[in-house]
């Protein structure tokens, strides 16, 4: 072999290794070729999760902070009495506008009636102090009364929705289910 050939298989030696050692692989020359590696699997695309929709909020909030002592039963009880303490707050349960301040009905005490729209208006009853006045407008939360037991033998707020003049239950409507 002539000088000028081994120089020249140095020099392209020198040339592969260092292109290899640039490209970051430790393969020596004189490995074998690597097997072909198998394909890798292709994995479905992943779907976002799905977040269900938001609950609907109610349509009406809840006048009293008590526990519910009576239901609605469409006859003996137009609306639901819940429990409470000699003072404890009423608050409207939706915008609306006071449409009545009395105590003419003895069997209701002093009662409060709200009209929120052309459809609905809501009663609080056995009242022993009004906070506001016909006419007022309020806002759904805001404190319109102290609970009492005026036209009954114990505190407690009476508390009607009615739809065009007739009672609903109000529970549907004070959990969202029915708007």
């Amino acid at each position: 072999m002539h000088l000028s050939t081994l120089i020249l298989r140095a020099a392209a030696a020198v040339f592969i290794a260092t292109g290899l050692v640039a490209c970051g692989t430790n393969v020596p020359l004189n490995a074998p070729p690597s097997p072909s590696l198998p394909p890798v699997p292709q994995q479905p695309p992943v779907a976002p999760p799905v977040t269900p929709p938001p609950k609907p909020a109610p349509l009406f909030g809840s006048p009293a902070a008590g526990a519910t002592i009576a239901r609605f039963d469409g006859n003996k009880s137009k609306g639901l009495d819940i429990a409470g303490e000699l003072g404890d707050p009423i608050l409207a349960s939706r915008d609306g506008r006071v449409v009545i301040v009395s105590n003419a009905l003895k069997a209701y005490g002093t009662m409060i009636i709200v009209k929120h729209d052309d459809t609905y208006i809501t009663a609080y009853a056995h009242i022993d102090k009004a906070l506001v006045k016909e006419n007022d407008v309020v806002r759904q939360g805001q404190k319109i009364a102290e609970m009492g037991k005026s036209g009954t033998d114990r505190v407690k707020l009476h508390f009607e929705i009615r739809k065009q003049g007739v009672a609903v239950d109000p529970e549907p409507f004070l959990s969202g289910k029915q708007r």
